[in-house]
């Protein structure tokens, strides 16, 4: 079944995968070096090809080579599947010496939002999300982005790295399809929203949900439990499974509800089908309470 093992979920009026597709590790190896363009092409390919219709990008994913974009582009335009949902995001960008900044200037949104446009060969953007930093108001930038959407440059407006009341500010100016936060099994201080998010029919979209507590655990909030603890347990699960334990954990994640969606990027073709793999993994309701405990262990 691919991609569709996992089920579905609606963005607005735009119905995906819960398992999808992140961008991000396509532009650069694990150690910094600009990645291989034509492998980068063949792995988008491919992702389409087991059933991901949901691909997770932005326009500040870049190396000194390349930008995902223009790989998705490249890979997937002239012209693109009508299934595939492209989800971008706006906020982090460069000042005038050229150096990145976490939040761009409202005046400054539009042109992020057609540099998007640009490098993905597009007319409009499915879902924009708006990448906030730490406690900042998020109305006078989700409100530009609200008056894009209603002069037809994007179709759904999505927030990330939000907190509840941050969510609440955007929902206030305009509808919010999908939050997109830090979260996964060693990083769980959005237990509450990701639960909000399922309440009022949000897709809740966790980034980095494959890693562990040891790599979260700097700048993350939430308790876990120790990192030798965490990885023993995923470790059985997965060996019960088969399974590696980035398949667990994405396959946790997965099970955190029906309005969670997975994005998992990779590079490596290997990787792409493991992934893929995980959304047909069912966990045992006994399973799920020991991943469910390593949360609360620390806390």
């Amino acid at each position: 079944m691919g991609a569709a093992a996992a089920g579905t979920w609606r963005l607005g009026d735009l119905t995906v995968n819960r398992l999808g597709f992140g961008a991000m590790r396509l532009t650069s190896t694990a150690d910094g070096r600009p990645s291989d363009g034509a492998r980068a092409i063949g792995v988008l390919r491919r992702a389409v090809e087991l059933g991901v219709d949901h691909i997770d990008t932005a326009s500040f994913y870049v190396s000194d080579l390349r930008s995902a974009n223009e790989l998705i582009n490249s890979a997937l335009g002239g012209p693109y599947p009508d299934n595939l949902v492209i989800t971008t995001k706006v906020g982090p960008g460069k000042d005038a010496n050229g150096e990145w900044t976490p939040a761009a200037r409202p005046d400054q949104l539009r042109g992020q939002v057609e540099e998007n446009l640009r490098q993905l060969g597009r007319d409009h953007l499915d879902v924009v999300n708006l990448r906030v930093h730490a406690a900042d108001s998020v109305a006078e930038r989700f409100g530009v982005l609200a008056e894009l959407r209603g002069a037809g440059l994007i179709r759904h407006l999505g927030v990330s790295n939000v907190r509840a009341h941050q969510l609440a500010e955007a929902m206030a100016i305009a509808p919010v399809v999908c939050v997109q936060n830090r979260y996964g099994l060693g990083i769980r201080g959005d237990d509450e929203l990701l639960a909000e998010c399922g309440r009022l029919g949000i897709a809740f979209v966790p980034f980095f949900a494959i890693v562990g507590s040891r790599t979260a655990a700097i700048g993350a909030g939430g308790g876990t439990a120790a990192p030798g603890e965490e990885a023993e347990v995923v470790g059985e699960v997965a060996r019960a499974h088969g399974a590696s334990p980035a398949q667990i954990r994405l396959a946790w994640t997965l099970h955190r509800g029906p309005h969670v969606l997975a994005i998992p990027g990779t590079g490596d073709p290997d990787h792409l089908e493991a992934n893929i793999a995980a959304g047909a993994i069912r966990l045992s309701p006994a399973e799920l309470a020991r991943l469910d405990g390593l949360g609360a262990l620390a806390g």
